[in-house]
């Protein structure tokens, strides 16, 4: 008799057993699920770079840092084979307060008596090399925007007073005045008539990292500006840009060549121009081919460009490069051949001198 009710019990514990571990497996289910969700995540960003504090303290870094300019900064990122980035002109002009150390599990960055003009982002990746090949490990890279404030020196110091900036109508372009301050209140102003360029949020937008973006570059936005920041004193000008417009077709150089005469006699000073009319900022290398090239024949070549104005604000850059001979023999009668290239191809073009 008393054995009777446990019996009776019996199947309902199991029933109840059975549905509390359900539920137990069911509901962790979905976390689990968002947990591999945000490993993932995190896997495709994950961070690798953390300031050091002081007594031993790190920290992770977010997007943005300010720091008051004077103050020194070490940074570290985990990884045996590391490659950092900064602002350029620290490698410029190789600067002494800049260190970089590689340690057996962590690559560490040291900037001392940092500087206004030290604003800027700082980067690092791990690096993934076979024999000599290596290449940017995307899952683990670090990176954050450093702005050194300094009421001095609200716009970051530049080596020049003054910028060209060229407009392509097909991209982007950026008017570089950067603060140092991120919550300094910007403007933009025209020279010449003096005016103030209104910033409409969408062609043109301010970005504290990077200075004014013109997203669609026109023959108007040509001139000359300068920018203005205000932050809790006097207000401080940028130094002056020169924004010109540009207008070349993109491609392959377009190549000219032409001699001095088709027709040379002996001993006889002959030139060969080759001519590329290009887009202001690509340059333009230059290759020749001449008769008395395998025999070793002297001549001299010289390479220049300039920039030039063709009809109403639009602006071209013309290289050249010009080949010399200057006592004509034999051996110099043939084809001269220029080859010209950039970054989308290159361009061959001849001509021939006869004795």
């Amino acid at each position: 008799v008393i054995g009777q009710p446990a019996k009776s019990k019996r199947p309902k514990e199991p029933g109840e057993n059975k549905i509390k571990p359900i539920n137990k497996k069911v509901k962790p289910k979905t976390p689990r699920m968002k947990e591999r969700e945000s490993a993932d995540s995190s896997l495709k960003s994950q961070s690798i770079l953390t300031q050091v504090m002081d007594k031993g303290h790190f920290q992770k870094l977010a997007a943005t840092l300010s720091l008051a300019a004077g103050q020194s900064i070490e940074l570290r990122c985990k990884g045996s084979n590391v490659t950092w980035n900064y602002p350029s002109y620290l490698d410029t002009f190789k600067d002494s307060r800049l260190s970089i150390k590689q340690l057996d599990r962590y690559s560490q960055l040291i900037l001392a008596n940092s500087t206004a003009a030290d604003t800027g982002e700082y980067s690092c990746w791990l690096q993934l090399c076979n024999g000599n090949k290596c290449r940017k490990d995307e899952t683990k890279t670090g990176s954050t925007y450093i702005f050194f404030t300094d009421k001095e020196e609200l716009f970051v110091p530049t080596p020049s007073y003054f910028e060209i900036v060229y407009l392509n109508p097909d991209k982007p372009a950026v008017i570089p005045c950067r603060v140092t301050t991120p919550s300094a209140k910007v403007t933009l102003h025209r020279e010449f008539p003096a005016e103030e360029i209104e910033i409409d949020g969408t062609d043109i937008i301010y970005d504290a990292k990077k200075g004014f973006v013109f997203q669609h570059p026109t023959p108007d936005h040509k001139g000359i500006v300068y920018c203005k920041a205000e932050s809790q004193g006097a207000p401080q000008i940028s130094i002056k840009y020169h924004l010109l417009y540009v207008e070349v077709p993109k491609g392959p150089p377009s190549t000219t060549i032409a001699v001095s005469s088709s027709r040379a006699g002996l001993s006889d000073r002959v030139h060969v121009v080759c001519t590329v009319l290009g887009e202001p900022d690509v340059d333009v290398n230059f290759r020749w081919q001449y008769p008395g090239q395998e025999s070793e024949r002297p001549v001299i070549i010289q390479n220049f460009w300039r920039l030039i104005n063709r009809g109403i604000g639009h602006t071209t850059r013309i290289s050249k490069s010009v080949l010399l001979v200057e006592d004509f023999e034999d051996i110099d009668a043939g084809n001269y051949v220029c080859i010209a290239q950039n970054l989308q191809g290159e361009t061959t073009v001849a001509t021939e001198v006869e004795l």
